[in-house]
């Protein structure tokens, strides 16, 4: 009996020896990129704006936990030129949008990464606009290449549940072909590296 215990015990403390501590990965705002579109009755508009920082901890082969930082003063705009162009940019900067000079940093909470059955993943979490928080929930890819990390996801965000509602037709009448529509999508290639 004492040799049986002995042997579990020997098991657990080799166990505890070769366990790999949780891998922190720390994104690389030079190589993660963030897409931006928003479509109108009208047409669309696109550009980008950028990741400028957070962290993914990976224990074994789980992603336990993440956040990553947007600097929402970094918005471009790529399918406007010149005066259209600035005229947008201080539009989506100003209250009737983002809010940017109350609110220069949006942030994302990771709150459970799960496998799906397509091979991909699952992305729960936390997403603050203009200092309001709300679930969000979306398909992703992520990999791992040496020390390095990548995930890539296409999100979709509601802007009214961030009290964003310049001109959508979901509270207000009438709005014709100015109507905006409240859903604007995000391509996310992010970047991560350990140590």
């Amino acid at each position: 009996m004492k040799g049986i215990i002995f042997s579990a015990a020997l098991i657990a403390g080799c166990m505890t020896a070769f366990a790999k501590p949780p891998v922190k990965f720390t994104v690389d705002p030079a190589a993660t990129t963030l897409a931006w579109q928003a479509k109108k009755v009208t047409g669309a508009h696109n550009g980008t704006i950028q990741v400028t920082g957070g962290e993914v901890v990976v224990d074994g082969a789980l992603v336990k936990s993440g956040n990553f930082a947007i600097d929402m003063g970094s918005i471009v705009i790529l399918d406007l030129q010149g005066g259209s162009n600035e005229k947008l940019l201080g539009h989506l900067k100003s209250d009737d949008f983002f809010s940017v000079a109350k609110f220069p940093t949006t942030n994302f909470v990771l709150s459970s990464v799960t496998p799906n059955s397509g091979g991909g993943y699952t992305v729960k979490g936390k997403l603050t606009i203009k200092g309001i928080t709300q679930d969000i929930e979306f398909p992703a890819d992520i990999s791992f290449s040496g020390k390095t990390m990548t995930a890539k996801a296409k999100i979709k965000v509601d802007r009214t549940r961030f009290d964003i509602k310049y001109r959508s037709s979901n509270f207000f009448e009438n709005l014709g072909d100015k109507a905006i529509y409240d859903d604007f999508s995000l391509e996310l290639n992010l970047v991560a590296k350990a140590g």
